[in-house]
């Protein structure tokens, strides 16, 4: 097969733990030829899309990795597989990313994740979709709103509804010190919609990423434990990863959402489970794959591979 990652630049990649390295490298072992390129190589002519993409050869160097042969213009139709593994931020340029790999997708490629379901599946809102494995939780824009729940749950997270790797949580306890200021900067006065969470103290365990690959979970989380003091356990943040095994409310929360989230387009999805509650679906470029592989020997990238492929094979029997 064909396959292109659609990614940030390949010398930025700390391939330690980076997810997207570890599919290029299971990729490329299985024989498929390996490509890449980023958005702004990206661009739609007479209503075909089409990118500067670069075949990769990888190397067995985790330092000096990869050699790219030169980039030239290419129909992303010609791809049997499209790998979105584009970071946010997910702002208009992401959006318009999408529609041109909507295009790909007429033109016979096959996206993973698709464009659609990526716009579709706000990070954090889209957990309203699965109200019954949420702790209470308020979107909103209104400080009234905001204030009111604060007062009825005490101890609450605020959040952006744009934002990672814990970027912009604010926990605002039943003192609800310096509560208005908070509002006033994540609402930007009330013309900017967020979250508000209750506070769930079994994030001193860990904000446990599962992963769900074709549906199905991987059968180990990696707990994202809170340190120095921070309410955040987000690797980007400076929390402590642990991979451990998925507890009985995981399984149900992962075989709960896998199979409608994978119906949706959706062949790899991380969901954030604190304690039994989940926190956020995760649909951009979802990582944790090296952190699960190294400490549980669980061959994440192999299962993803695995899903990529038999995807593409059915989508060649359904044409």
């Amino acid at each position: 097969m064909k396959i292109a990652f659609l990614a940030d630049p390949l010398a930025s990649f700390k391939t330690y733990k980076d997810s997207t390295y570890a599919m290029m490298v299971e990729a490329a072992k299985r024989g498929h030829t390996v490509y890449a390129f980023e958005q702004k190589d990206m661009a739609v002519n007479a209503g075909v899309a089409y990118a500067n993409v670069a075949e990769i050869t990888i190397l067995d160097d985790s330092k000096d990795w990869y050699r790219a042969a030169p980039a030239r213009e290419t129909n992303l139709g010609e791809f049997d597989a499209i790998v979105q593994r584009k970071d946010p931020p997910f702002d208009m340029e992401y959006i318009y990313g999408t529609y041109m790999l909507e295009l790909a997708e007429k033109q016979g490629a096959n996206v993973f994740n698709k464009p659609s379901a990526i716009r579709d599946h706000n990070e954090k809102l889209a957990i309203a979709q699965f109200s019954e494995f949420t702790s209470p939780t308020l979107v909103t824009a209104d400080e009234a709103r905001i204030r009111a729940f604060q007062a009825e749950h005490g101890d609450v997270i605020l959040k952006p509804l744009d934002g990672m790797g814990g970027t912009g949580i604010f926990r605002v306890k039943p003192d609800a010190m310096n509560l208005g200021a908070i509002i006033e900067t994540l609402t930007d006065n009330g013309r900017r919609t967020i979250m508000a969470q209750r506070f769930i103290p079994d994030i001193a365990k860990g904000d446990k990423r599962i992963l769900v690959i074709g549906g199905k979970p991987v059968p180990f989380s990696l707990a994202r434990i809170p340190q120095n003091g921070e309410v955040r356990g987000n690797l980007a943040a400076g929390g402590l990863g642990v991979a451990q095994p998925l507890t009985e409310r995981d399984f149900e929360i992962a075989h709960a959402l896998g199979p409608v989230l994978a119906a949706r387009g959706l062949l790899l999805v991380g969901l954030d489970v604190i304690g039994d509650c989940l926190t956020e679906v995760n649909v951009t470029s979802p990582t944790c794959f090296q952190e699960i592989t190294q400490q549980a020997g669980f061959p994440v990238a192999a299962m993803f591979v695995d899903a990529v492929e038999a995807a593409v094979e059915a989508a060649a029997r359904a044409r």
